[in-house]
């Protein structure tokens, strides 16, 4: 871990801290919430000792990057600009884009957007979701789940966290790193976050000194910046309206557990199987359901998940 190295680039208007390590073709990792560069760890140093680049920003809102805090600063053209502004920093034409979570959503649309910069994607945990003209992300799961979801619950600024203030920040990450299973996350208003209860031991993949280094990070940042991914959803569907139906050329690869909460989001599997994935993403070259594992997919698996990288991307 000491060799990756740490440093700092203005893009779109914000300051980016960006870990890197290794030489040769450039794969850029986007993490999700709640997590930051270093859920890529085990990946930077097996791809960096194969002959990667292997370069991981705290996306703007994380870490040690810059958090804008209005969540009209987060749309999805937001968080892309910021990663064309690194690419452009780095003088790199083309890369290997790797997502999980809000990271995989983000590359989707930086494929769509920009596929003139990506060599081949391999996303992880959340499928393409196209847009649906009719009906918005917040208010489609609310219709289906009610106003408990988390993703919904995440809505009101200021409100969760608040709720997690009642926490300390490690039992609210070792909370969050256990709740994306098949069952999904409903936070009651009656009860809070803290109702919700935390794990008597930590799964096999999270150490005590991870969940340290990661809540050492989010009490210096807050939580604002993550949740504000959530909080721009419906700005983000407003903004996509001229993409609506347009496809993902770009090479693809999708990797998901089966227990994992995306995957059982309402439509998914069947859009998975049936073909409309493949439709809206016709590069899609493999997907892969991954048995017994569920949301945080690259750590709790990460030999496995290098691995299906690796063999995904030398063939570009």
């Amino acid at each position: 871990m000491d060799k990756i190295e740490h440093s700092t680039i203005t893009t779109n208007g914000i300051n980016i801290h960006v870990a890197s390590i290794g030489t040769g073709p450039a794969i850029l990792f986007l993490h999700g919430f709640p997590e930051l560069w270093h859920s890529w760890r085990h990946q930077m140093l097996s791809l960096s000792a194969l002959g990667y680049r292997c370069i991981a920003p705290d996306l703007r809102g994380y870490g040690d990057s810059d958090a804008p805090p209005s969540p009209a600063s987060y749309s999805v053209h937001h968080i892309v600009g910021d990663l064309v502004g690194l690419l452009d920093h780095l003088s790199l034409d083309k890369v290997f884009l790797v997502g999980h979570d809000w990271g995989a959503y983000m590359a989707w649309f930086f494929c769509l957007f920009r596929p003139d910069r990506i060599k081949a994607v391999v996303n992880l945990s959340v499928a393409f979701m196209p847009r649906n003209p009719r009906i918005n992300l917040v208010d489609g799961f609310r219709a289906f789940f009610g106003d408990d979801f988390y993703f919904c619950r995440f809505q009101e600024p200021g409100e969760i966290e608040k709720d997690f203030a009642s926490d300390d920040t490690a039992t609210v990450l070792k909370k969050l790193y256990t709740s994306f299973g098949a069952t999904h996350l409903f936070i009651p208003k009656e009860l809070g976050f803290k109702g919700l209860k935390a794990p008597d031991t930590l799964p096999s993949w999270l150490s005590e000194e991870d969940i340290n280094y990661s809540a050492s990070k989010f009490e210096q940042k807050g939580f604002t910046g993550g949740l504000n991914y959530y909080r721009a959803a419906n700005l983000t569907w407003e903004l996509l309206a001229p993409w609506t139906g347009a496809q993902v050329k770009v090479p693809a690869k999708f990797i998901v557990g089966d227990e994992d909460t995306t995957y059982h989001f309402p439509g998914v599997k069947q859009y998975i199987e049936s073909g409309g994935f493949k439709k809206d993403v016709p590069s899609l070259e493999e997907v892969v359901i991954v048995e017994g594992v569920a949301h945080f997919i690259n750590q709790a698996k990460p030999e496995e998940i290098s691995t299906h990288i690796y063999d995904f991307i030398k063939k570009f």
